[in-house]
């Protein structure tokens, strides 16, 4: 009897820890981030960070006056209201590692803002935000190459489409595009191999140097972009960027500026895979007039299509361009109108709403123009980013330059 009481006692026991386990596991405890053994210095704001989460504090001002870089395994999270002041041309800037993360958690009534902190503020004050993971790109045609980021350099590319290298909401990036020299130069972000785990809503680039946005391959999905004012293209893409997008607007300002948008596949490959291919619902481009008497405008496309891209572009404004879509070469060209494509286009003091040009035969100087008007679909009653040239609604409190 006392042996059999003890066998069922053990019995119980047992069977009671096991449900204890089992209640444990399927109700975990929240984990904490872990600490850092790097320290943000607000008036001396650069370095590594290496490990852990790095969480700034909205009540102070970072002064940006070096690289911070944040490495694989690390995470800088950047509080609504931050505000983060660049004042060390080239070397200045904020650069996101493979396998490192950058949450900026902004929002519309306390966006966060990375701007010049020079007295008197000028594109090119300081370099800008770079990103880089791990979703393919087609330097190597095929999409399992990798290279060096052109600022940074910084490792980017891979075969993971839906890498996450963090999140960004209601972010305003402001007088960025330090230049290295004529051919090298800082966008306000750029997108090296970013993929679509990544989250990036309500960002404005507000007159950097150079081009507001540029995506270097990857898969990264967009919503709600502002360019205005970048003194090269306010959106370019290359090296076979497939991302999903909507609502962008983009405008040339200061008397300077090339395009609306510049798209490529890649430059030394035209056909290389995978091949851009983005689609944009609502997008307004507002340029400096079909004939703009003065400012320096060295193309004045609103769309410049080139090199092998393709993209499907729907609910489109057109305002203030002497070109509407300038499409060149013959493997651009093979894609109209069924993977190059604009659906529903309203065209506002547009000169000329398309132009072609197919490729160079030596020894001629230029192509041989070629018939793109198939690339526009239909034509309509058109509201762009979502209120034609005017600032959209989703824009207000948070956004400038309008």
């Amino acid at each position: 009897m006392k042996k059999s009481t003890l066998k069922l006692f053990g019995i119980l026991t047992l069977a009671a820890g096991l449900i204890t386990s089992c209640s444990s596991d399927d109700n975990p405890t929240p984990s904490t981030p872990p600490s850092s053994t790097f320290t943000a210095d607000a008036n001396n704001f650069q370095g590594a960070i290496n490990d852990g989460e790095v969480t700034l504090d909205a009540t102070k001002t970072y002064k940006l006056t070096g690289k911070i870089q944040v490495n694989n395994g690390a995470t800088l999270t950047i509080p609504a209201g931050t505000v983060i002041q660049g004042t060390g041309g080239t070397s200045s800037y904020i650069a996101v590692a493979q396998g490192g993360k950058i949450n900026v958690n902004g929002t519309a009534a306390k966006p966060v803002v990375m701007t010049s902190g020079l007295a008197t503020k000028f594109a090119g004050d300081w370099g800008g935000l770079v990103i880089c993971g791990k979703a393919p790109i087609n330097r190597i045609t095929g999409g399992a190459g990798s290279a060096q980021s052109e600022v940074a350099d910084l490792t980017y590319g891979g075969t993971v489409a839906n890498d996450n290298s963090g999140s960004i909401t209601y972010l305003r990036i402001e007088y960025a595009g330090a230049a290295f020299n004529s051919e090298k130069e800082f966008n306000g972000l750029s997108l090296f191999g970013v993929g679509s785990g990544t989250k990036i809503d309500y960002v404005e680039f507000y007159h950097g140097a150079d081009d507001g946005i540029e995506f270097f391959g990857g898969t990264v999905n967009t919503s709600n972009l502002i360019s205005i004012g970048n003194e090269d293209d306010q959106f370019d893409w290359t090296e076979g960027w497939s991302g999903t997008n909507t609502n962008w607007f983009g405008k040339l300002g200061f008397g300077k500026g090339n395009r609306g948008i510049e798209a490529d596949n890649f430059e030394l490959g035209y056909a290389n895979t995978p091949i851009a291919n983005p689609t944009i619902t609502n997008l307004t481009l507002v340029g400096p007039g079909s004939a703009p008497t003065s400012g320096t405008w060295l193309e004045n496309d609103a769309m410049k299509l080139r090199r092998g891209t393709k993209g499907i572009f729907t609910n489109l404004v057109l305002s203030g361009w002497k070109t509407g879509f300038n499409v060149e070469n013959n493997e651009t060209i093979a894609f109209i109108p069924t993977a190059l494509k604009a659906v529903n286009i309203s065209f506002i003091d547009v000169l000329t709403k398309t132009k072609g040009t197919l490729n160079v035969v030596a020894p001629a100087t230029s192509g041989a123009s070629a018939d793109v008007s198939g690339i526009v679909s239909s034509e309509g009653a058109a509201t762009g980013a979502g209120n034609g040239v005017a600032m959209p609604t989703w824009a207000t409190g948070w956004s400038v330059g309008f």
